[in-house]
């Protein structure tokens, strides 16, 4: 039974380590709409991943462009020289202006391409952000309401040149609130808090890997609960005050360097569950710094959805608890995973001789060693590859 939990899990990590290195380069992320209704025209000023739309990536239901049905397209696409690319964007119109995307008081607007910025990207690994501005002309009207095509994944739409903007959050398939073309539509401070809370738990499931396995890490050291809060409690109140720090402006850090550092975090933790049998004195010092590494990395997701203005407390709140309640799902699972293994083990007492029982200690750290020796070279790996990106 040991031997069977022991390859079971191998199997799992290994599958994750072989599909880690490619997940960074082609995570979906949302796209960003900025709305401006002035002088009889509106104006949507997208930063958008041409190439997932054009593939007809289903990006409601894939985190990753990898996973894709239209993967090999996808690549195809992002290998086209950034003239090219821009010449095919308008192909988008047709099914947007049938749906419609913009509408004022039920009247579909027309949008029209104006001008499309697709960057230059010399690793076609990396992902490349489009600015595509769109535009219609506006009737008057007292609301402008968004909708976003299915298979769309998340939009960010961020109201332009009011007062009170309107900022939401819009999922694939779904519409906005109509929205008052002279402003005022500002989210209540509760609302905006509910908002962010699943931007902030997305991050860390599915699509926070590395955050994943950081926590893993910290769970890995002890069968005991008492040093898992302490680490747990540094982690938070670090990444809490670098991420309010980050947001607020107060301090940038390059994810050049923060990633790689991140990575090392990774590695490090892994390591000493190898060698450590519990809590050392200097592991929650070493954990609240690099939690202060990984609340700059939350605040690089954050900066993609950006903070609404006025605000900004009710909407970094919610983000974080979505992050606190994300790492708790990772390790209530990881109990529940450790004791199903340990139900089977004396099920097989029942059933099995007597050396195929496997207690939850002897479980548990067999479990913790072979974990963290494939959590630091999934961390090793990233660490080589985030450097040399």
């Amino acid at each position: 039974m040991k031997r069977f939990s022991l390859l079971l899990w191998a199997k799992l990590t290994l599958a994750v380590a072989l599909s880690s290195g490619a997940a960074l380069a082609h995570e979906v992320v949302p796209t960003i709409a900025d709305l401006t209704v002035e002088g009889g025209q509106a104006r949507l000023d997208l930063q958008i991943n041409l190439e997932a739309f054009l593939a007809g990536v289903d990006l409601d239901a894939v985190k990753n462009t990898n996973d894709a049905a239209q993967a090999t397209d996808y690549d195809a696409l992002r290998a086209l020289a950034p003239d090219a690319l821009a010449a095919r964007a308008p192909e988008l119109l047709q099914g947007w202006n049938a749906l419609p995307v913009l509408s004022i008081d039920g009247k579909a607007l027309a949008l029209t391409s104006q001008y499309i910025n697709v960057p230059q990207v010399a690793n076609i690994e990396l992902s490349r952000i489009a600015d595509w501005q769109l535009s219609a002309e506006a009737p008057a009207g007292a609301a402008i309401t968004v909708t976003w095509p299915e298979g769309g994944g998340d939009l960010v739409v961020r109201q332009q040149g009011v007062e009170a903007p309107f900022t939401g959050f819009i999922r694939g398939g779904q519409s906005s609130p109509a929205i008052v073309l002279d402003g005022g539509d500002r989210s209540t401070g509760m609302h905006t808090f509910l908002g962010y809370i699943p931007v902030g738990f997305d991050h860390i499931l599915p699509q926070g890997l590395d955050h994943i396995l950081f926590v893993l890490g910290l769970f890995f050291l002890s069968i005991h609960l008492r040093p898992l809060i302490w680490q747990v409690s540094a982690f938070t109140l670090a990444h809490t005050i670098t991420l309010a720090l980050a947001a607020l402006g107060l301090v940038t850090v390059p994810g050049s360097i923060v990633e790689p550092l991140i990575a090392a975090s990774i590695v490090y933790v892994a390591i000493e569950n190898i060698f450590a049998r519990g809590l050392t004195r200097w592991r929650p010092a070493v954990i609240f710094g690099f939690g202060l590494l990984h609340g700059l990395g939350f605040a690089s997701v954050l900066g993609e959805f950006g903070l609404p203005e006025g605000q900004f407390v009710p909407a970094l709140i919610g983000f974080n608890v979505g992050v606190e309640v994300g790492q708790l799902t990772v390790i209530l699972l990881a109990f529940a995973l450790i004791w199903i293994g340990v139900w089977a083990a004396r099920q097989a007492r029942l059933d099995g001789p007597e050396e195929m029982v496997t207690e939850y200690p002897v479980m548990f750290r067999a479990i913790s060693v072979t974990g963290s020796i494939l959590i630091a070279l999934i961390g090793a790996f990233w660490v080589v590859e985030r450097t040399l990106l």
